[in-house]
């Protein structure tokens, strides 16, 4: 520990991949968490004596607060440190699993999901941060795609063991299996707090800068960020969209279900893979040209995915997974590479920067379920889909004119 204090360079530390298991398994329980209900839904209705819009109305709780409460965690972030803030983060999300375990109505089933719209931000904005403060730009892309496919595998996990595997192992208690998964969410808290006591997140240099500049008007003057922001949007619809409504998507062409879900897991598995490979290859240089392959790709995908049959179908589904994977992932690594942010200003930047986009991650699977009512079909929702695309794609035309040029924020944040 003691070389790392006295300024030794992250990279050379072997402790930052360790740091970097932390963040993956605190990741994997905030997909875990999010999935976990999913595959209850008829018990948990029959149980509770609710009807689909009441359960409607619990499984969206948490993005509502976390758009309201992704600033001030990213804010809190920045102030403590990663490794209280993560933690605290965690226990939250163990809270929220554990209370809807003994939930006896809708109201209280939902006061325990909106819980985990406090922890989760901590975990999404702190995971970037500790990511910059520990690896360099030549492997930061590889970190950040790796802990990137924490929510993927435990959304995985989650709707494969819940109800194949746990659900009849625990007499179709759906109470216990949420426990189990509180339980795991704990388990993961435990293993961050060992690894961040022994490795002490933020640099000696770190602690040299007042946190007076943590504002968020200096970071909406910069022009990247803002056009970040906006781009962010687009992204969490597109991804947001196509991944709560794939399956049925692919349903409403004549498949089972069952034929549904294997399809889009494979859809899943693609974007995990993406999110390994893609950033490690977009380099500083060429991180603006691999970005926009990916707009185009997902624009690609989403015109293919309007004809869901036999090689275009999985064309789509390739060409989104590849999408869908990497491109948060590029936009972080520019968001904390601009000039006047890096890993000081990093946890207040990646609120702003989720906050924002879960206006779009709600915004977009809204918005192929109105016009699915209004059309009949998917068809138009997708068109819309392929615009946003062509937007960001645009987007990143627009930012290569501000990427590199000095920074409006002021000094001392790396």
């Amino acid at each position: 520990m003691s070389d790392f204090n006295s300024g030794t360079k992250p990279e050379s530390y072997k402790g930052r991949w360790w740091m970097l298991l932390g963040v993956w398994l605190l990741y994997l329980s905030f997909g875990l968490n999010i999935a976990a209900l999913a595959p209850l839904v008829p018990v948990i209705e029959s149980d509770l004596g609710m009807s689909h819009s009441a359960m409607g109305r619990v499984l969206g709780a948490w993005q509502f607060v976390f758009i309201l409460s992704a600033i001030p965690c990213g804010i809190l972030l920045d102030r403590v440190g990663p490794r209280w803030a993560m933690l605290g983060g965690a226990l939250l999300m163990a809270v929220s699993a554990f209370w809807r375990s003994i939930a006896t109505d809708e109201i209280s089933l939902l006061l325990a999901v909106a819980v985990f719209g406090l922890g989760g931000p901590i975990i999404s904005t702190g995971a970037p941060k500790v990511v910059s403060a520990w690896f360099e730009s030549r492997q930061r892309g590889l970190a950040m795609g790796i802990y990137v496919t924490g929510p993927g595998i435990g959304a995985i996990v989650g709707l494969l063991l819940t109800n194949a595997v746990l659900l009849p192992a625990l007499d179709n208690d759906w109470r216990q299996v949420l426990r189990l998964w509180g339980c795991f969410t704990l388990a993961a808290a435990v293993v961050w707090s060992v690894i961040s006591a022994q490795l002490i997140v933020a640099r000696s240099h770190l602690r040299q800068f007042p946190t007076t500049d943590l504002g968020l008007l200096p970071l909406l003057r910069h022009p990247v960020v803002r056009l970040l922001l906006l781009m962010s949007i687009g992204v969490f619809a597109i991804n947001h969209g196509i991944g709560n409504w794939l399956p049925e998507l692919l349903r409403a062409s004549g498949r089972t279900m069952t034929q549904s879900s294997h399809l889009a897991a494979l859809m899943v598995l693609v974007s995990v893979l993406s999110a390994l490979t893609v950033p490690r290859l977009a380099t500083r240089q060429y991180r603006l040209v691999v970005l926009f392959m990916l707009c185009l790709s997902s624009v690609c995908a989403t015109a293919l995915l309007r004809v869901p049959t036999g090689i275009p179908l999985f064309a789509g589904l390739i060409f989104q997974g590849i999408a869908t994977g990497s491109m948060m992932t590029i936009m972080m690594l520019i968001l904390v590479e601009t000039p006047g942010i890096g890993e000081r200003r990093a946890g207040t930047a990646g609120g702003l920067y989720f906050s924002t986009a879960e206006i779009g991650g709600v915004g977009g699977p809204v918005m192929l379920g109105v016009v699915y009512d209004v059309t009949g079909g998917f068809a138009t929702g997708l068109a819309v889909l392929c615009f946003i695309g062509f937007a960001l794609a645009c987007g990143v035309w627009v930012l290569r004119y501000f990427v590199g040029r000095p920074s409006t924020l002021p000094t001392g944040s790396r």
